[in-house]
């Protein structure tokens, strides 16, 4: 399985499964990735998640944010991702939500 992941955190990367590819601008996500991960709180998070959906790619994308942020996790739904996470959720296990 292919994964990239736009999560800055370095803290949160070495919680990813081994292979993982993380970039550093949400443009470098790979649109031919089996699975794609963004971190919702990045500015331009929804517009990379937007940017694949309209180039076509068949990823599944994963976001998650915190769960205060009701509005943010609704607009990352309609932005295209697969699911959406509460952080919490999401770092439980993530081996389990890239799966």
């Amino acid at each position: 399985m292919r994964l990239s992941a736009y999560v800055v955190d370095l803290v949160d990367r070495s919680r990813f499964p081994d292979g993982t590819t993380f970039v550093r601008r949400a443009a470098d996500l790979d649109p031919g990735a089996d699975v794609v991960v963004v971190d919702l709180s990045r500015p331009d998070a929804l517009a990379a998640v937007r940017t694949l959906r309209a180039a076509g790619s068949s990823a599944r994308i994963i976001g998650y944010g915190r769960h205060t942020e009701r509005e943010l996790l609704a607009d990352a739904r309609a932005a295209g991702c697969d699911r959406v996470l509460a952080r919490s959720a999401f770092f439980a296990d993530v081996a389990a939500a890239v799966a």
